[in-house]
């Protein structure tokens, strides 16, 4: 990759300065809430971001991405090949895209249906470990947002369980926007407790993917392990061309 030009270098102070403000708001929401200190992984949103933002966030100590774009994702990582980078594939899943993003993400938080799952399945190389997998639950049943119901979810968890080349890790949910607090968490509860239900039937979950920027403490206080945080790390965030 090209090296940093001065304006790169302004932004990378910026970025390294918001990731410093995010781990202690994270540590922060931990100690609060009694979680044990690190549990929470950060996974920093890189969409529509250019990949000079993601290298100054890597050399900050970043390693987690979230990407939702497949196009844009793929160039990114071609421009960052040899960092020790783990890119999660985060947006809307299309068919068409499927063997693409089995072949180079190391995770997948948005599966919420079988055929997809069965694709990505299908399309894992051999040679690569097999996919992490969260599933994406509607937990308030918008209709313009994608996800299982959680009246599906069980099933969804059991038809997925059964194929080799994906790892179940956990669940994923995009609530609806609020400002309060108790609210915030009354959606995020609900997922947990679909989480908890699910690992009571013995499904080896670790993974509660939930919070972002403006409601990442009421994740943390219902067990979130990892949160996705883009404006909040790399600024408001560029339109996509």
């Amino acid at each position: 990759m090209s090296p940093l030009t001065p304006n790169d270098n302004i932004e990378a102070e910026a970025v390294a300065k918001n990731l410093a403000e995010l781990r202690e708001r994270i540590s922060a929401a931990e100690q609060r809430y009694a979680r044990r200190p690190g549990s929470v992984t950060l996974v920093a949103v890189s969409k529509t971001q250019p990949a000079s933002a993601v290298l100054a966030a890597y050399h900050a100590g970043q390693r987690d991405f979230g990407e939702s774009y497949l196009q844009e994702a793929l160039d990114k990582q071609a421009r960052l090949t040899g960092y020790d980078i783990t890119w999660h594939f985060i947006g809307s899943l299309q068919a068409n895209k499927t063997r693409q993003i089995a072949r180079h993400f190391a995770w997948v938080h948005s599966v919420d249906r079988l055929k997809i799952a069965q694709r990505l399945n299908e399309q894992r190389p051999p040679e690569l470990p097999p996919l992490n997998v969260c599933l994406q639950v509607n937990i308030g049943s918008e209709q313009q947002k994608a996800g299982v119901e959680l009246t599906q979810l069980s099933i969804l968890a059991e038809q997925l369980s059964k194929l080799p080349r994906l790892r179940l890790r956990g669940l994923m949910a995009l609530p609806p926007p609020s400002a309060d607090f108790e609210e915030q968490r009354s959606f995020f509860r609900q997922l947990r407790l679909a989480y908890e239900q699910l690992q009571s039937r013995t499904y080896p979950l670790d993974t509660l993917s939930m919070g972002m920027s403006t409601d990442l403490e009421a994740a943390i206080a219902e067990g979130a392990t990892m949160i996705r945080i883009g404006s909040a790390l790399f600024g408001e965030r560029p339109r996509k061309r």
